[in-house]
């Protein structure tokens, strides 16, 4: 079932109000037009390659979310009668059944407005209630914002073994 209860609203430090919630199937186009419009450098930076839009098969496992074992939570505005995303936050549990992997991203005229941090403490609030005990992920070393985001979260951050293009991010929930 949806999980409404993770469901919420807020309003950004300009007055915008934003509603956090699971993506749905029916996000299909909205994701696809979040995706699309991000910057070069943001795309390469969430997906670690320089892919331009989403394939269906990549829509339909980003939309298509078994809430059990995995989850993401989408920041949408209401503009001009519809739902626009502005940013995406996800994680998968992992084979130990008690960690799970996160990703995310902010659309780019959105970033530097608190929503990365909303959006964190949100995806790491429903990991906990669903009994994951970490979250972890992989962030290009160039990635200083969101090095600095995941700092400020209180994430441990160190080298990943074999490859300093990257840093793997840790944090205890």
């Amino acid at each position: 079932p949806y999980p409404v209860e993770l469901m919420q609203s807020w309003t950004l430090r300009d007055g915008t109000r934003i509603v956090i919630r699971p993506i749905r199937p029916e996000d299909r186009q909205i994701e696809k037009d979040f995706v699309h419009n991000l910057s070069d450098e943001s795309r390469y930076f969430r997906f670690f390659n320089s892919i331009r839009d989403l394939g269906e098969s990549a829509l339909t496992h980003f939309t298509q979310v078994d809430y059990d074992t995995e989850m993401a939570l989408i920041v949408v505005i209401r503009e001009n009668g519809h739902e626009t995303e502005i940013g995406v936050a996800r994680y998968a549990i992992n084979s130990d059944g008690r960690s799970c992997e996160f990703a995310i991203a902010v659309a780019d005229a959105w970033q530097r407005k608190g929503i990365g941090s909303k959006l964190m403490h949100s995806l790491m609030d429903a990991a906990r209630s669903r009994g994951l005990a970490t979250m972890e992920g992989l962030v290009l070393s160039g990635n200083a914002t969101m090095l600095a985001l995941m700092d400020g979260l209180g994430f441990t951050i160190d080298a990943k073994a074999g490859d300093p293009s990257l840093r793997h991010v840790v944090k205890t929930l």
